[in-house]
């Protein structure tokens, strides 16, 4: 058994981190690791322990039952990252079916657990993030400003040639990323910004 197997069963109890499932006489739900999709670098723990139930729907959209999905009324309040990205998924992909947003509402992410969820959430047609040269943008990259830039609702100004690190992408518009200029978090365009490199 690997290292990182027996670090998610101690983690969970040996249960299934989304629907609780565990092992019985009559019925395995065989658990295995998942790895969370779209997980940032910097991140340590991608992975979660998963049923083959939640798994083969988490890799299957046309397979997935919503009923099978209540019992992430209990899961999104794990204090996991990866648990609580994959379980604010899944009910963003279940929003039509109405119950899922209450839960999503009551949901406590922290802001880059938040962005990870959002980051694989790939609504309509993917967007993509370029700087005023075409460089294509992503989340964790470094930008220098490129004119000065007034910042709304505030009487900060921008900076030509300010350096921003670690930037986050806006995920519903292609023309908008966020980063701190020195200590406010500020959102720029990208029409403004020169890419420079990808912070490790």
């Amino acid at each position: 058994m690997s290292d990182l197997r027996k670090q998610l069963e101690d983690r969970s109890g040996n249960a299934c981190e989304l629907c609780a499932a565990t092992d019985t006489l009559e019925v395995k739900v065989n658990l295995d690791t998942y790895q969370v999709p779209d997980s940032p670098k910097n991140v340590k723990d991608t992975a979660i322990l998963a049923c083959e139930t939640c798994r083969t729907q988490l890799e299957d959209e046309s397979l997935v039952d919503a009923n099978h999905w209540r019992a992430l009324n209990d899961s999104m309040w794990s204090p996991v990252p990866a648990v609580q990205v994959v379980v604010y998924r899944m009910l963003d992909q279940l929003r039509p079916h109405g119950w899922p947003v209450d839960l999503i509402d009551m949901m406590y992410l922290e802001d880059s657990t938040k962005q990870w969820a959002e980051d694989g959430i790939h609504r309509g047609p993917k967007i993509i993030h370029k700087d005023v040269n075409g460089n294509i943008l992503q989340r964790g990259d470094s930008i220098v400003i490129i004119k000065d830039l007034p910042v709304k609702g505030s009487s900060l100004i921008a900076k030509r040639g300010t350096a921003v690190r670690n930037i986050s992408l806006v995920h519903d518009n292609a023309n908008q990323i966020e980063g701190k200029v020195g200590p406010t978090q500020v959102v720029l365009l990208t029409q403004f910004v020169k890419k420079t490199s990808k912070e490790d």
